[in-house]
């Protein structure tokens, strides 16, 4: 759980919601500091073949987020990548996306 102005955020919730989209292969949310050192969401997302990641996908990705969460929820920052960090079973190493946010 993320805390972000107060209110607590699961990162799930808002991956479930981010993975409707038709461009999001997979994501993954962790917390990040912003500038005034508070705790923000920032959503690591890996997209389907075909899509490129550009800042107009990012407005999009926002947009599409407006009706299914909260705007608190909404991650402040998208990075997008080639592939999310896994253990040998599957699952996401939350940590590792932690150091690099």
């Amino acid at each position: 759980m993320l805390k972000v102005s107060g209110m607590f955020v699961s990162p799930t919730e808002v991956e479930s919601a981010l993975i409707t989209h038709g461009a999001v292969l997979e994501c993954a949310v962790v917390g990040r500091e912003d500038d005034d050192k508070l705790i923000k969401p920032i959503a690591f997302v890996v997209l389907r073949d075909g899509f490129e990641p550009i800042d107009g996908l990012r407005a999009e990705l926002k947009t599409h987020l407006k009706g299914r969460i909260a705007p608190y929820k909404h991650p402040r920052w998208f990075e997008f990548v080639a592939e999310l960090p896994k253990t040998a079973t599957g699952k996401i190493q939350r940590f590792k996306l932690r150091t690099t946010a």
